[in-house]
């Protein structure tokens, strides 16, 4: 492994939808391009995806059955260019 590896942290994103059918995840990390992330759904609805992300801070938001939705966990949100909210995280 390589320094520029080392630095990326594993994190973890998930979202509680037992009734969803597809969930994806969109964000300044994949150029907003949320059909390169989707999540897995276990047996009791919660979706997760793990992704490896440098130090840094960065927006995003999930894609429900084609609906934007934000993280149900409290999260740092702000304005984005449509009138709704993004969603926050900070790697360390």
């Amino acid at each position: 492994m390589n320094y520029k590896n080392k630095l990326e942290k594993d994190t973890v994103f998930e979202f509680f939808a037992p009734q969803a059918q597809d969930v994806q995840l969109a964000g300044s990390f994949n150029n907003w391009d949320a059909s390169q992330h989707r999540l897995r759904k276990d047996s009791n609805g919660h979706w997760r995806l793990s992704l490896k992300l440098k130090p840094g801070r960065y927006e995003y938001r999930y894609l429900v059955d084609g609906n934007w939705e934000n993280d149900q966990r409290p999260v740092i949100c702000v304005p984005n260019a449509f009138g709704t909210w993004n969603c926050v995280i900070e790697i360390t």
